[in-house]
């Protein structure tokens, strides 16, 4: 028999644990995977400075790890009941996303599972935020648990963008379609394919005040933006096997129109894409999945590409 893929679920206790528990069962008994759960809880490090260093500061650090070890195993029984198989630990490396990614090392998931929620401008600004970092540099698919509960049959909303040539994308929608088709069909959904381009209406006017003594065709140019992008958003999904009434194109910025489709759409996910970036990329370069991921009311996966395999 096969060995089962592993799903890598990070239990915070302050960030819907129960939801996460719930969408961690609800994956693995669609795809028959095996979960290992990881418990982040504080670990008493404050215990082991200063004048805390004493036999009673350590016994009292053990208990917090006893108590740690408890709970994760609790939470765990519930996922043990339904029948899976679970394996737990507790994430004692910090920070936070560092330890993610030691473990991810270890277990090598084929997914990583981890609830998220609001994060502040000052937050994001300063690289602090997990979420952030782990979207920057994990090798690894990222599934974001925001909802309450996955509707049955959910809509699976693919966001391409083909027509973009930047580091060349291409080979990044297809593994997007190809991850929201594989799921659907677990699950019973349908998917979605959904492209967002900005116009040139905005850029236009203000251009044209620049040059007062001709007027730029506007117009005439922005319907040839719009037709170049539904060409190649129609050959991407003639390539993918999408029907043409699930291929929609709006115009727009992604981290207005994303959020807003998916609610109309009922969606119960969102498959993006994103580069795994190092050096100072990774601390400098955004993307859209972060833009948008705080305004999203449904799930999120983030699909991963290394920057090698764009340009192998």
């Amino acid at each position: 028999m096969a060995e089962k893929n592993t799903l890598l679920a990070i239990l915070e206790l302050d960030c819907k644990p129960d939801t996460l528990i719930d969408r961690a069962a609800w994956i693995a008994r669609s795809f028959a995977y095996k979960v290992h759960l990881v418990l982040f809880e504080p670990d008493g490090g404050a215990l082991l400075s200063g004048f805390a260093i004493s036999s009673e500061a350590d016994r009292i650090r053990q208990e917090i790890r006893s108590l740690q070890a408890e709970m994760v195993e609790d939470y765990a029984n519930k996922m043990r009941a339904d029948g899976i198989e679970v394996t737990t630990s507790v994430l004692q490396l910090r920070p936070l996303g560092d330890g993610i990614l030691n473990i991810a090392d270890t277990v090598k998931p084929k997914l990583i599972l981890k609830a998220t929620q609001f994060h502040s401008a000052s937050e994001r600004s300063i690289l602090v935020d997990t979420d952030w970092q782990l979207m920057r540099i994990c090798p690894y698919p990222l599934w974001f648990v925001k909802s309450e509960n996955m509707p049955t049959n959910p809509v699976i909303v693919a966001a391409v963008d083909p027509s973009n040539t930047h580091d060349k994308p291409a080979v990044l929608d297809h593994e997007i379609v190809r991850t929201a088709k594989a799921v659907a069909e677990v699950v019973e959904g349908e998917v979605h394919l959904l492209h967002v381009y900005e116009r040139l209406v905005g850029i236009g006017a203000a251009a044209n005040r620049e040059f007062k003594s001709s007027t730029l065709p506007i117009d005439e140019i922005d319907a040839r933006i719009k037709s170049e992008h539904r060409s190649a958003v129609d050959a991407l999904a003639k390539t993918c096997e999408i029907s043409s009434d699930h291929v929609h194109q709006l115009p727009g910025r992604t981290r207005d129109i994303l959020p807003t489709f998916a609610r109309s759409r009922n969606a119960g996910l969102i498959v993006m894409g994103a580069l795994a970036r190092w050096g100072i990329k990774r601390m400098i370069v955004g993307s859209t999945a972060e833009r948008v991921i705080d305004h999203m009311a449904c799930d999120v996966l983030i699909v991963r590409l290394s920057e090698h395999q764009l340009y192998d």
